[in-house]
This record gives structure tokens, C-alpha cells and sequence, in this order.
């Protein structure tokens, strides 16, 4: 199976692990990365300047009607979901909140489900609630692989908790693990 994107989402602690994840990925990554942590409205954004600093890809605020790119890691901006579009173009949206969270993981998790099928990956990282089990589930019903990250390496584990009941998880793993085979699939 040839992987073309990779979708992440996390809360509470999950940054850390995004961080861990996003520093094992070469520069020539040759799949795209759209992530959703939790971030606070009037948040700064200045975990994308920290992280694109720290990684070998490009990680960028995510642009509305943005196509996506191999090697690029987009990130949701504040108070706006992120969603991908059929045509493999980024949408922002300012819908009502999602698990009371905007930008929420299910509806980027959901719409990457639909647009890419069997070939996108979606990892669930630590978080306090249940945002992303419903979208890791499409992902699963769509062909797609599902990784959380294992709930003793989370500073909160409801939400890897929540998805692990929602669906059948293909792999549950450290963020040093998950970054490891992130990078084996797309070899």
C-alpha cells in the first residue's frame, strides 16, 4: 500500500508527541501532514514556528484553499477546523465547535477519511476527551491505517481510550515508535 497523507490530532500532552513524531520525518518526506491540536482561540501559533525550526519538513499554519504538498506539515490555525477537500485542497472552517473544541480533530480526521480512502494513516495522540474516535473510525471504515499513541506515554489518555472503544486500532504505540513506522510505510 502506498500511503499519500498522514492526518494527527492530540489535546492535552499531545503537542510533545507531535513534536517527537514530526522530528523523525526526513526533508524529503514524500507524504503530506495535516495536524489538529488542541489550541486555544486567541493562541499566538507559536508551536509552528517552534516546530518547523525543530523539523526537517516544513511545518506551516494551514491556508484556505491550500493544495497539499509532500514534505509539508500543515497545522489548523486558531479557532477555525481544517478540513480536506476531495481535491486534495485545505478548507478552514469557522463551524461551531466540535467536542468543544475548534479546531477539532473528527472533522479533519473525517474529511481526509473521504478524500484520501485507503491511503491515508491517522494517529490519535494524548488528549482529555473524546474528539477523534469518531474520525479515526472513518478512517478504519475507509481503508485507512489507525494509530494511537499507547495510553502509558500520555499526559491524558481519554482520548486514545476513547478511539481504542470506538474501533478496532491497527497499532498502539510510543510517539518514538509511531514516528518510526510512519516513515517505514512511506519508505
Amino acid at each position: 500500500m502506498k500511503y499519500e497523507a498522514v492526518v494527527i490530532g492530540g489535546s492535552a500532552g499531545g503537542l510533545d508527541a507531535l513534536e517527537i513524531i514530526l522530528t523523525a520525518l526526513p526533508a524529503d518526506f514524500p507524504g503530506a501532514v495535516a495536524t489538529v491540536i488542541h489550541i486555544s482561540p486567541d493562541s499566538d501559533n507559536y508551536m509552528i514556528g517552534y516546530l518547523d525550526r525543530r523539523c526537517r519538513v516544513t511545518v506551516k499554519e494551514a491556508e484556505d484553499k491550500e493544495m497539499i504538498q509532500p514534505g509539508r506539515v500543515y497545522m489548523a490555525p486558531p479557532n477555525y477546523h481544517l478540513l480536506i477537500n476531495s481535491d486534495r485542497s485545505l478548507m478552514l472552517s469557522a463551524e461551531p465547535r466540535v467536542n468543544y473544541s475548534r479546531p477539532a480533530v473528527d472533522p479533519l480526521f473525517e474529511t481526509a477519511a473521504d478524500a484520501v480512502g485507503p491511503r491515508l494513516i491517522g494517529v490519535l495522540l494524548s488528549g482529555a476527551n473524546q474528539d477523534g474516535s469518531r474520525g479515526l473510525r472513518r478512517i478504519q471504515e475507509n481503508g485507512g491505517l489507525t494509530i494511537v499513541q499507547s495510553p502509558e506515554t500520555t499526559r491524558a489518555p481519554q482520548m486514545v481510550q476513547a478511539a481504542r472503544a470506538a474501533c478496532s486500532v491497527d497499532h498502539v504505540l510510543s510517539p518514538e515508535a509511531i514516528g518510526t513506522l510512519i516513515n517505514r510505510l512511506f519508505g
